[in-house]
């Protein structure tokens, strides 16, 4: 399950905001999460989960305008950022060589959305990995065809929404066959100047 907030709230709220949508998301689960006093426990890289309840994961991610949870029974990453100018040192550090060239022949309006299509997809993929930064991002790779997502990850599925042009989430799940039979990739999304959940499946 994934929610999204496009709620405007000040920069020094965003972190407990977000975390008061971890909290709704694992109502949905039937876990009360109480930020501060529910046990979480880090992994090797920080990755946070439930001491109580193993058999949950769960992601979240904030950033200017907008904050995002993904929480699922099996291994997940999400990363949400504001599309704003990129940073070229960036670009040469952390994309693959075809990955610059895409970012760069686009059309000079679009580049900066392409960017952060690129980003955001490796670092859901690396959050879902529990590496953080110390994975080398340039060995994530993505392309697009069309509405499809390339890549050689082949054990991972990855989602993208790109939300009025302002936003982009993605979205990464380990793929085997129990994630996909039982899963119903459910999307709420509280807008921005009202708080009622919209249902995707």
């Amino acid at each position: 399950m994934i929610l999204i907030s496009t709620k405007q709230v000040p920069i020094s709220e965003q972190h407990t905001h977000a975390h008061s949508l971890l909290s709704r998301a694992l109502k949905e689960f039937g876990i009360n999460y109480v930020p501060d006093e529910t046990q979480v426990i880090r992994g090797e890289h920080g990755k946070p989960s439930l001491s109580e309840h193993p058999e949950v994961r769960y992601n979240i991610s904030h950033a200017d305008g907008i904050a995002a949870v993904v929480v699922s029974e099996f291994e997940c990453g999400i990363d949400c950022e504001r599309i704003r100018a990129y940073r070229p040192s960036v670009l040469k550090r952390c994309f693959c060589e075809e990955e610059r060239s895409a970012v760069e022949a686009a059309p000079e309006c679009e580049q900066n959305l392409m960017f952060f299509r690129l980003w955001t997809l490796k670092e859901a993929y690396v959050k879902a990995l529990g590496r953080g930064l110390s994975f080398p991002l340039r060995e994530a790779a993505f392309a697009f065809e069309g509405d499809d997502i390339l890549t050689e990850l082949s054990e991972w599925a990855f989602k993208q929404y790109i939300i009025g042009n302002e936003f982009i989430v993605s979205v990464c799940k380990i793929r085997n066959e129990l994630s996909i039979k039982h899963e119903s990739n459910m999307i709420y999304h509280l807008h921005a100047a009202e708080d009622i959940s919209v249902y995707f499946r």
